[in-house]
This record gives structure tokens, sequence and C-alpha cells, in this order.
């Protein structure tokens, strides 16, 4: 690639790894669940009326915006404000390759090689240790929403590539348009009408800046800036780029929220990012049932949008009561 695109997709992968510290800072600010509605509603408006029509069937951008706006964004935002830390959800989301790889065994038939298996099971190795140091600091119950986080982003990347949608921009902005009502109604149930109507009233300058940056910048710009890149260069040639979110977000963890990096953390970052490399990009990709060749990439950054100063929580929750081709890790 140009320096020019290479500065580009080292900009986007920084956009998406630094979300994850703007998204613990705006729990600070907000409910996760309503913080996730503004977010989409935010990326959707006014965006859906400059990207034109939806470039793919509405079945497949119902099923995505469920399955990854409500179920994989509400899991993400509940666990990291029931206690994940910013910098381990950034590394723990990245299994997503591996859960695609898996459901794309089981719903398109692609069968994964070894080298792909090898790196499966070096990424779930890469969990375990995760998982291990988590257990040592902060809460599992919260290390676990971010597991069902991550395999609803697998489930909602074979959908996508179902749905093949010849557009990123215009696929994501609209996707973005099904979650919000959803995300509503849950969090009046969930976290109650009086707790929403506080968070509103008390929207300060600070709160609006955390919607903008992760509707805006994460979204609008960083999947506008990935579909380019896309568009201009092969997948095998940008989506490695992808890995270095866990890095910004880790060290953006640090820097911001004061968050220590154990020497397990860094042995399970090593692990699922050697892993996930090995998942996402080994040549060949699988061998559907039907003898065709078939790819399952890594698809895309954690949250982001996808997705900010507080000392990092480890231990307790914040409420009183409780496609082929890859995209981007939000």
């Amino acid at each position: 690639m140009r320096p020019a695109h290479v500065c580009l997709a080292v900009l986007v992968a920084a956009v998406w790894g630094v979300n994850f510290v703007v998204i613990e800072v705006g729990l600070d600010h907000f409910p996760p669940l309503l913080f996730s509605a503004l977010r989409f509603l935010v990326a959707a408006l006014p965006a859906v009326f400059f990207v034109g029509r939806p470039k793919v069937a509405w079945k497949w951008l119902v099923g995505v915006g469920l399955v990854l706006g409500v179920a994989k964004f509400g899991l993400l935002f509940i666990g990291m404000d029931a206690g994940m830390p910013a910098g381990l959800s950034s590394l723990v989301l990245q299994s997503q390759a591996v859960f695609t790889a898996l459901f794309a065994f089981a719903a398109l038939g692609e069968r994964p090689g070894r080298v792909r298996v090898t790196g499966m099971v070096i990424a779930l190795a890469g969990i375990a240790v995760a998982a291990v140091d988590e257990g040592e600091t902060g809460p599992l119950t919260a290390f676990a929403l971010l597991i069902g986080a991550a395999a609803c982003w697998g489930v909602s990347n074979v959908l996508t590539r179902k749905a093949s949608p010849p557009d990123a921009l215009n696929f994501m902005v609209w996707v973005s348009t099904v979650p919000v009502l959803p995300l509503l109604g849950l969090s009046l149930l969930w976290e109650g009408p009086s707790r929403d109507l506080e968070a509103l009233r008390s929207l300060d300058w600070q709160g609006a800046g955390i919607i903008v940056y992760v509707a805006w910048i994460t979204t609008v710009f960083g999947f506008g800036a990935w579909g380019y890149l896309l568009r201009r260069h092969p997948a095998s040639t940008v989506a490695p780029y992808s890995l270095l979110v866990p890095v910004f977000g880790m060290s953006g963890a640090a820097l911001v929220l004061g968050e220590s990096v154990s020497a397990l953390r860094w042995c399970a970052a090593a692990l699922l990012v050697g892993g996930v490399a090995l998942t996402s990009f080994s040549k060949g990709g699988g061998v559907s049932r039907s003898g065709t060749r078939g790819v399952t990439g890594s698809h895309g950054p954690g949250r982001g949008v996808e997705p900010a100063a507080a000392p990092a929580r480890t231990t307790a929750s914040r409420t009183p009561s409780t496609a082929s081709r890859p995209s981007p890790p939000r």
C-alpha cells in the first residue's frame, strides 16, 4: 500500500482501539443499554440521508442489526459496565475470529485447514490465560459477557458474508437504524426510565463528545475509511492492520485509565493475537462441503463503534443493583 494508505489503516486501528477507552468513560455518563442506543441513533442520523438507499435486502439489515447492534454491543457495554477493563475488552473481542470460523463451518460448510485450526487452538489458549488473569483481579461474569459479545459478533460476520454488501459504509449506517428502538426498549425495562431520564438531563459537553466519537468517528469515519482501503487493496493486505486494535486499546487504557497490564495479560495478548492472525489470514481459506474454497476472515473492529478519565474498575458494576471482506474490529 502507499504510505498514505498505510497511515490511514493505522489511524483507523487507533481510532477503534481508543474507542474502548472512550466507552469506559462514557459508561460513567450513561447506563450501558441507553449508551448503546444513543450510539446507534447518532451513527444512523443524519448519515442515513446521505448514503443512499440500502444495497442489500432488509432481512440482512435486520438480522445483522439485531445480532450485532443489540446482542453484541449490548453484551459488550453491560460487560464493561460490570467491571471488564477496557484494555482487556479490546483484546478478548478479537476472539470473534475464532467464532466466525466455527459458525462459518456450521452454517456455510467452510472447513478450516490445519493452519487455521492451529490458530483457533492458540487463540482459545489465549482466552483461557486471559480468563485466569481476570479471575484473579475482576469478575468472571463480566468476562463471560465479553465472550458472549464475541460470539454474537461471529454470528453477525456470517450473516454479513451471506448479505455480501457492496458498500461497507452504506451497510453499516443502515444496520445502525435497526438496534435503536430495541435497545431503548430494553433500557427502559432493565435500567428504568428514571435512570435514563437522569442521564439525559445531566448530559454535558463531555457526554455529548463521547457519543459523537463512538458514533461518527469510529463508525462513520472508521468504516468509511476501512471500506475505502478495501476497495483499493486486497483484503489480505488491509485486514492485518485490524490486529493493531488491541495494541492501541490496551496501551490507551494503561495511559489514560491507569489500567495495569500483568505478565499473564501480555501472555494472553500474544497468544490471542497470534492465533487470530493464523485463523484470519491463513492462505487459501477453508474448503466448503461442496468442494469450493471459502475464506473466513477477521470481520471487524471492536466496538466502535463500534468506540473515554477515571480509574479503571475491575471488581464491581456501576449499577446500584446490580462478505469475504474482513470488517474491522470495533
